[in-house]
């Protein structure tokens, strides 16, 4: 792990329904309203617009000095010279993304609701690993709910940056960054709002409580 990134604070999640259009201004709103991480997340089929997407959203987030990781994609992570990639649950595992994607890489891996998942990806090299979903989600209704009970005992066994997701807004996140996330994963209460810089904005307050302890 020597990648020189912070993992603390909002990690913002780019949706293709709620960031279309202008989605570089959208992100860079994002940026501008202290989004530590951005996440490209675009499961469409059109390599093209993808390939130009991810690269615009790599040099924008260059500037701001915030990782951009690549949902999934590892070979699209590897074209454009990503920061890192997020891998789930049929993505290649962690080891071979950082053949791929070198030291350097931000490898992170989603573990829904299981510690065990958890304790493989830390094994396997993972810089982070993702729970949830916390909350009724938009994205992954369906999706297996995860506590904070599961981050408390995450946090005591693992040493790496815990992410939370799943519906979370300024008004639910602060006791998940109280019970040991790192980072809170936010898709709809970013992009989803009118006014995407204010709405990251909100989200700051939650991580200045926990102040400088990770």
């Amino acid at each position: 792990m020597t990648h020189h990134f912070d993992l603390r604070g909002l990690y913002a999640i780019t949706d293709p329904g709620l960031a279309a259009g202008d989605l570089a201004g959208r992100v860079e709103s994002a940026l501008l309203g202290g989004a530590r991480a951005i996440q490209y997340r675009d499961k469409g089929d059109d390599g093209e617009r993808r390939r130009h997407e991810a690269r615009t959203l790599q040099a924008l987030c260059r500037r701001f000095r915030v990782p951009l990781i690549v949902n999934d994609d590892l070979e699209l992570a590897r074209l454009i010279g990503a920061d890192g990639v997020h891998l789930g649950r049929d993505d290649p595992d962690p080891a071979r993304a950082r053949a791929l994607l070198g030291p350097d890489a931000v490898i992170g891996v989603s573990c829904y609701d299981r510690l065990e998942l958890a304790r493989a990806a830390a094994a396997a090299g993972a810089d982070y690993v993702a729970f949830g979903r916390f909350f009724p989600s938009r994205s992954k209704p369906e999706a297996v709910p995860a506590t904070a009970d599961l981050l408390h005992r995450a946090r005591d066994e693992l040493s790496l940056p815990l992410v939370a997701i799943g519906g979370i807004t300024p008004e639910n996140g602060g006791p998940l960054v109280a019970a040991g996330a790192s980072m809170l994963a936010v898709i709809h209460g970013v992009f989803g709002q009118p006014d995407v810089r204010a709405a990251c904005q909100r989200f700051q307050p939650l991580f200045a409580q926990r102040g400088q302890t990770t």
